[in-house]
């Protein structure tokens, strides 16, 4: 009767310790608790050790941390009529833990679900360029209507993020043909515009070169003309100046003066080169007119008797013998003495180049 008794003893202990531990409930730090008695909504309980009636009490955990959830990839048609399979990354947080348990079943499911047929509505209103090129644009369109959906949850979308744009092998292929199209377009404008900054720049030069050229041929005449115009100034003045000494000169000459330097003309042409000498008919004629031209002029008999008498005086002091040996002395007597070795030196000297100018 005693062993029973115990028995029964041990057996309530073990009940009393298994409701207890049924009851006992720990919540961690990143966690939010839900106690629900009766079918009732009770309260929050914060993190820690906590107890709740059992078998009558229920305590849902939801975490409070930043979740990430992943949108599967969907086939998408553009505003350009381009299929295009998109997927896409969002961070959320749960905020109000009341309304994320009481207000939808299932978060996450809804969100994922709500960002699937957000986006495609958003990318249906692109072009397949825009969704390239404008991937920030989207994500901010998709968090600002998830966020604003999602608040009656109790959830916070605090980011979303375009993971892939992957358009179907057609759309590559055209893609690909018209970026091809595009590149050889830039690059034929290009080659253009080289060829015609080249042309042009040829052009230029060309253009500067003429400018230059005709400058130096424009410059290169004038001084020719100056020069051949000094020339011809510089003979002509010579040519006067020498007619004015020939008629300064012939002024004094008598006619038979003007014959003998006639005759002396005509000497120098008869000892030229021709085997032909051809003499004007009035030759005596034209010799008397030049001298008259010259200044000269028929004289009488008075203006020769009263000519001058030239005599010796006119040819000045003759020297001497006597006095041309002395001055051929003292020439002597100035001139340094050469030795005969430093006349051999000498004469060696001399006679080199004189033996190297034929071979030149």
């Amino acid at each position: 009767m005693a062993f029973i008794e115990t028995l029964i003893v041990i057996f309530l202990i073990l009940v009393i310790v298994a409701i207890f531990a049924k009851g006992v409930v720990i919540v961690q730090p990143y966690e939010q608790g839900l106690q629900v008695r009766l079918g009732q909504y009770v309260g929050r309980m914060n993190p820690g050790f906590r107890w709740i009636v059992p078998f009558v009490s229920d305590v849902i955990k939801l975490d409070l941390r930043t979740q990430v959830i992943d949108v599967p990839s969907q086939e998408v048609i553009t505003k350009d009529n381009s299929p295009t399979n998109v997927d896409a990354i969002i961070y959320i947080r749960v905020i109000d833990p009341e309304k994320a348990y009481f207000e939808v079943s299932n978060y996450r499911l809804a969100t994922v679900a709500l960002a699937q047929t957000s986006l495609r509505g958003i990318i249906g209103d692109m072009e397949l360029d825009e969704v390239l090129y404008n991937r920030d644009v989207i994500n901010t369109k998709l968090r600002d209507i998830l966020d604003s959906e999602t608040d009656q949850w109790g959830v916070k979308v605090e980011r979303v993020e375009i993971k892939e744009v992957d358009p179907v092998e057609a759309v590559k292929s055209a893609m690909t043909e018209q970026t091809a199209a595009e590149r050889a377009r830039r690059a034929a404008i290009l080659r253009a515009d080289g060829e015609k900054r080249s042309a042009i720049l040829k052009a230029e030069g060309l253009r500067q070169s003429m400018i230059l050229e005709a400058e130096g041929e424009r410059q290169s005449k004038v001084l020719r003309a100056e020069g051949e115009r000094l020339s011809r100034i510089l003979q002509a003045q010579g040519e006067a100046q020498g007619l004015r000494i020939l008629s300064v000169g012939a002024a004094p000459l008598d006619r038979k003066a003007i014959t003998v330097l006639s005759l002396d003309a005509l000497k120098s042409m008869s000892n030229g080169q021709a085997t032909k000498i051809i003499f004007p008919f009035e030759i005596s004629e034209l010799i008397r007119q030049g001298a008259k031209f010259l200044g000269a002029k028929d004289e009488s008999v008075e203006e020769v008797a009263g000519r001058p008498v030239m005599d010796d005086s006119i040819l000045g002091v003759i020297p001497k013998q006597d006095t041309i040996d002395a001055i051929l002395k003292d020439i002597q007597d100035a001139v340094p003495k050469v030795t005969e070795d430093e006349l051999k030196d000498t004469s060696k000297r001399k006679v080199a180049p004189l033996e190297k100018g034929p071979e030149e």
